[in-house]
């Protein structure tokens, strides 16, 4: 892992998180927690970790004074129930259709499109990503191409770009543990710089509930 210069210093360029999320419809959310928890803590769980990334997006904007913007990447419901969830300050775009490489990427490079110079992306499964880390992803992205936030699973909690690379979104096998090791080989092949912030846990599956980390997971939420 690199050093990253002082973060207690404002990012200077125009920079954006990327909040995947979708609305906590009862049924449709952490769909493969419901045997663990029932329909209604499978909803209650993801309500409280989408509310949580927010809450740390929000602490990033604050501390880097309009710099960074946060942009919620959306779907399951319409936009006035997003804004009613979520608050009415934030910008709301809807995800694009295809598989989570086709919708991850076209939203990153709608974003590069606008003249933005960085760009990190999340989810909302990681209780464990806080502001103070979404800082370092963005301090990472002035001397690397790619952050990346490796996931205890063998996924990624985090992704960071400083230009469009479409083939990181290609070829990968999303929702199995190959997720990291295939988007670090495409990274090689194309002799891209990348640093690694600290693995952390996600909570997609039962057994995610239990983790090591299951006391900083109930802690954080």
């Amino acid at each position: 892992m690199s050093d990253f210069p002082n973060l207690s210093s404002p990012v200077s360029s125009p920079c954006r998180l990327l909040v995947f999320t979708r609305y906590p419809e009862l049924g449709k959310a952490k769909t493969r927690l419901i045997p663990a928890l029932g329909v209604q803590g499978a909803t209650e769980l993801h309500r409280q970790l989408a509310e949580w990334a927010i809450a740390q997006g929000r602490q990033l904007q604050d501390r880097h004074r309009g710099k960074i913007q946060l942009v919620v990447y959306f779907t399951g419901s319409t936009l006035q129930a997003m804004e009613t969830w979520l608050g009415a300050d934030l910008v709301y775009r809807s995800q694009a259709q295809g598989d989570l490489g086709e919708r991850l990427y076209r939203a990153i490079d709608r974003e590069f499109r606008e003249g933005i110079e960085r760009i990190v992306v999340i989810g909302t499964d990681c209780p464990s990503l806080t502001s103070e880390l979404l800082t370092q992803a963005f301090h990472g992205l002035t001397s690397h191409d790619i952050v990346l936030g490796p996931a205890a699973d063998g996924g990624y909690y985090l992704i960071g770009l400083s230009r469009p690379i479409a083939q990181l979104f290609q070829g990968i096998d999303w929702g199995t543990s190959e997720v990291l090791a295939q988007t670090l080989n495409i990274a090689n092949s194309l002799a891209l710089s990348y640093s690694l912030l600290p693995i952390l846990a996600d909570i997609d599956r039962p057994e995610d509930l239990y983790c090591p980390l299951k006391r900083e997971i109930e802690e954080a939420l």
